[in-house]
């Protein structure tokens, strides 16, 4: 999703700060944003979002390098599927470090930035799963509720503040990236009838929007400066049920589940 959005704002005319673990991956990726758009400046850092001092020091570097930023994209994420009761807690802090502190630190680093150039937008990245739950990846969840609960937070305190500066919350259905390579499984799933060597095998039956769509969406979304946006039919689907359905929707994503990884 993160190559799909730079492709796209590459489109748009916009200069470029990419940042991830894979160096080789991040070159693939200017290389396909500069094919849309030959002229444009794009910066590449291999960064580990859970370390903040990179962060922070990307930020002021891409400040200085571009000499302002509009725009930040707080995309990272891994998965987890563990049980609650004994997911190991090197797997939870790994997961949290990615998924909530990475967010966190990205937030903070371009924030300065953002108000110093007087128009900029926060996009933060929950999930599907961060507006309800399924059971074998509560970790996942309280990483995503919270990246939820921070971000609506930093958008009410933006808008009081009027500095020229707003925040998006995405939440993402099933998007075909490469989240479930990104992923650990822990065999303790296996009390819940899942399969951990197929485990990821079977998650992909559940990414249905292709990554352009979802980036597509998320974009638009910032420039009509929308407050949350849900990517996919199946977000949209299942928002509204669990909205109509608050405590019962839970038997409805156990049914998915079990057609999924017992099927």
């Amino acid at each position: 999703m993160g190559r799909q959005l730079a492709i796209q704002l590459a489109g748009h005319g916009c200069h470029l700060a990419l940042a991830d673990v894979n160096e080789s991956g991040l070159a693939e990726t200017r290389a396909l944003a500069q094919r849309t758009n030959p002229s444009l400046r794009i910066i590449l850092r291999r960064l580990d979002v859970a370390d903040r001092e990179a962060v922070f020091a990307w930020a002021d570097a891409t400040a200085r390098e571009h000499g302002k930023v509009n725009l930040i994209f707080n995309n990272a994420g891994v998965g987890l599927s563990s049980l609650a009761e004994t997911t190991k807690i090197e797997d939870f802090t790994w997961l949290m470090n990615i998924n909530f502190w990475g967010v966190v630190h990205g937030t903070q680093a371009f924030l300065p930035h953002l108000k110093d150039a007087g128009d900029g937008h926060v996009i933060n990245t929950s999930s599907l799963f961060g507006l309800l739950a399924a059971p074998g990846t509560s970790a996942y969840h309280a990483s995503k509720f919270a990246v939820r609960g921070y971000t609506e937070s930093l958008r009410q305190e933006l808008d009081m503040m009027n500095c020229g500066v707003s925040a998006t919350c995405v939440h993402p259905g099933g998007i075909k990236t490469a989240i479930g390579e990104n992923s650990r499984t822990d065999e303790n799933i296996a009390a819940l009838g899942m399969d951990p060597r197929t485990r990821k095998e079977k998650f992909s039956k559940l990414l249905v929007t292709s990554a352009d769509q979802a980036a597509a969406t998320i974009l638009r979304a910032v420039r009509h400066n929308k407050r949350r946006v849900l990517v996919g039919r199946d977000a949209i689907v299942l928002d509204k049920v669990q909205r109509l359905f608050p405590a019962a929707y839970a038997v409805i994503v156990g049914m998915i589940l079990r057609r999924t990884y017992k099927g």
